[in-house]
Order: structure tokens, then sequence, then C-alpha cells
């Protein structure tokens, strides 16, 4: 039997082979997994022409997945460099990779990392608008818009960030509202100076039948960008926001109506009392689609920290139910990463999926502290390390400062207490 995408194959019955892919990473039954994908509860971002890529699945009783922006901008233009941090990445278990370039070579960087990437790749269509067309803002047309997002499927993009819940009606409630950020959205605020310039319609709003015929006919997942999301804790959950994610709900269905796959991307900045209310009302609003949370940030006032302030509030938001976070690193408002700070980013992310998974009883996730926790009880430090979510960093702590006797460390010494209750529990003397 014939199929155009994974969610068409889904409602057909048929298994595919990513979603045996998948069921066999997360340890699930292949025909839930099926009717999840069939149901739009899981999406299995898989362009056709992504020929490299190790599926994976994002959605309703999966592990969390984390995302990474990467790319090349006007200030920061090494595309050698990019590629490095890519590869990094991938090697750090970063289960999406999404281009943010938007200037010089942009299509150049984007098809060598579609050829070499397992991971699933995503992108910004608007971002790239500009460059690739070389023309201002104002003078790009609809039709040019959709160009574009044609270029990035037939590259291999696996999900496209396309915003089309910023409609009219929409903008109007963003000049009602007077926001504190007004938008933050980089696309977001690219398209509403331009139905502004223009006195139009977002155009892939007004033509977004085109773009899910683009997305159905190369398996693009469309990730429906929140451009209205908080770019600030006083900002959140207010009206711009709430009725663009009305809109979202919209446009998810038009989505699963043609077989396309949809996530749906989130907040922001965010206090941390309004984040579980916040995925509930999503999960509702855009009948069970997959959550993508940018952060949350539940602070503003921690630039150089702020993989810390995003790592809390997307453990809060996994758990409640998000299903894929976008990493922010300690750079995030300052400048364009390092490989350090991507480090850095993606550690605080894996960190926060991981704890969210262990509440949400993902299968195995409890399994890996409980091994873990043996390591600790027999006073195994090379399996602690080995087991660690960065063994390069607990590896060079337990080097940089070891101990009189192996089987402790330097904050205990022999007063450690898992030695001691080993000890103790054996019968042994305990001779401190």
């Amino acid at each position: 039997m014939a199929y155009t995408t994974q969610m068409d194959a889904a409602k057909q019955g048929i298994i595919t082979k990513e979603m045996t892919a998948v069921a066999l990473k997360e340890n699930v039954d292949v025909a839930v997994l099926r009717q999840l994908v069939a149901q739009g509860k899981i999406a299995i971002p898989a362009n056709k022409n992504h020929t490299s890529l190790d599926p994976a699945g994002v959605g309703q009783g999966l592990s969390t997945k984390i995302n990474v922006n990467l790319g090349v901008s006007q200030d920061c233009c090494d595309i050698e460099q990019e590629i490095c941090k890519v590869k990094k990445a991938i090697e750090l278990k970063a289960d999406a990779i999404m281009d943010l370039s938007c200037f010089g070579k942009t299509r150049e960087f984007r098809r060598r990392l579609i050829e070499f990437s397992p991971a699933m790749i995503g992108t910004v269509p608007m971002y790239d608008a500009v460059g690739f067309l070389d023309k201002e803002l104002k003078h790009i047309t609809a039709e040019e818009f959709l160009s574009v997002v044609k270029r990035h499927a037939e590259d291999g993009v696996d999900f496209m960030t396309i915003h089309a819940g910023l409609n009219r009606e929409t903008a109007k409630k963003v000049k009602q509202e007077k926001r504190l950020t007004n938008i933050v959205s980089r696309g977001g605020s690219l398209l509403f100076a331009w139905m502004e310039l223009n006195n139009q319609e977002n155009p892939f709003y007004e033509y977004y039948d085109k773009v899910l015929d683009i997305c159905a006919e190369y398996d693009v997942t469309i990730s429906l960008g929140d451009a209205c999301r908080p770019g600030c804790t006083q900002d959140a959950t207010d009206a711009s926001q709430i009725h663009e994610l009305i809109v979202l709900g919209e446009l998810t269905k038009r989505a699963w109506a043609r077989n396309v796959q949809v996530i749906v991307e989130g907040p922001g900045h965010m206090p941390l009392n309004q984040i579980t209310g916040n995925v509930m009302l999503q999960k509702k609003l855009c009948h069970g689609a997959p959550f993508y949370v940018l952060g949350p940030l539940v602070t503003d006032v921690a630039p150089g920290y702020d993989h810390i302030t995003s790592a809390i509030g997307g453990a809060i938001a996994a758990a409640a139910g998000a299903d894929f976070l976008c990493y922010v690193t300690p750079a995030e408002h300052l400048r364009l990463p390092t490989m350090e700070d991507m480090k850095e980013g993606i550690i605080a992310s894996r960190i926060a999926a991981h704890a969210a998974d262990i509440a949400k009883g993902v299968p195995g996730a409890q399994d890996w502290d409980n091994q873990m926790s043996q390591a600790r009880a027999d006073i195994d430090f090379d399996k602690m390390i080995e087991l660690s979510i960065d063994p390069e960093k607990s590896g060079k702590y337990r080097k940089e400062s070891l101990p009189e006797h192996e089987d402790t460390c330097t904050m205990c010494g022999k007063m450690c207490a898992m030695k001691t209750m080993k000890k103790i529990l054996n019968g042994e003397e305990v001779d401190i």
C-alpha cells in the first residue's frame, strides 16, 4: 500500500520502518505507537530526502526530546565552526538540530547538515527568506515566501517552524495589549512587520493549504510557531498568547486532515506557577498534539545563567506533559553561543528532560537512576562516572581531587556514609 506521510501510513494501519525504529528505541508497543501517530499525538519528523536520519518520535508516552539551536548569522558566519558544534551536539545526544541560519551561505550549511546528521533537522524558512531572496522584507511576495519553504523541504528538512497563527486578528491583539516586550519571536516580528508594511494578511496563514501541500509532498512535520510567546514573565498567559494558541489549534486540525504531522510551539518566559496550567491549556486547545516549549525561562534576571532558568521551567513543563524542550545556553540574550555554551545548554536541557521522564513514568527512565544509585552503594566510582550524564566532567572532577583511599572521595574520606553502612551491614569493623 502506498502512503504519503507517516500520519497517512498510520491511518491506513501501515507500520513504517520509522515507526518500528522509534518503538524499539522507546521500548513501546509499535501498534500503540502507530495509533498515536494516526491520532496526531505522536509525530515522527522524517523528511523523505533526509537519508542519514535515525528516526525519533515526539509525543505522548515517549521520552522527552531536546532540540539544539545552531546556525550562522551576519556577525558570526563561520560555517566550519557551526558544523563542529553540530557534531558535538550529536555526540552529546541531542535529538534535534534546528538550523537558525539567517545570513550568508545558508543553503550550503543546511545541506551539509542534512547529509550527515542522524538527528532530525528543523529550520525556520522565515529567517532565510531575506538573505536567500536578496530582497528587503517589504518587497518579498507571498509566493516567494512559499518558495523558500519548498526549497527547505526539497533539501530534506524534517520539521519547519511556520508562524501561521499570527493572523491579522492576533496582530490586533498585540497592538491593543501593550505588552512589555512586544513580540520577541524573530520570525514572528519579521512577519508582523511585513503585515504592517504591506497591510496584508500573514501569507503563511492566508496560503496555509499551499504550505500543507509542500509538507505532505516531502513528509515535513509542521512546527506551528508561537510568534506571540511571552518574552518576559510579565507578558505570560496574556490575550495575545492565548488568541494565537486558539488559532494554532484550528491549524492543527487542518494539517491533520491533510495527513501532515504537527508539533505546536509554546512559551517563552513564564512564572513557575503558570507553567502546568499552560501545558494543560495547550494540550486541550491543540487536541493533544506534541508540545515543544522554548524554555520556559522562569525569571528574566539571570543572563549568563539562562540555561538554569530554562532547565527549571523545562522540567516542570515536561513533567506536566510537554514533549520537546528547546535548549537554552548561558549565552541566551547576549551572543551566539560558543562550543562550551552549547554543551552547558545541552546538559542542562537533558537533565530537565530526564527529570521529567522519571515523573512521567517513561519506560526505562528510572532504571538509569537505579543503576547510578547501585554504583554509589557499591562505592564504584568508575561506574558512577560511566553512568553520569556528562562523564567528561564527572571524571575530571574525580581526577582533580583524588582521596587517600580509592573507595572514598575527598568530601567525606573514611567517614563516607556508603562505606560505613556497607561495612556495618556486612558485620565488619568500622575504622574511622
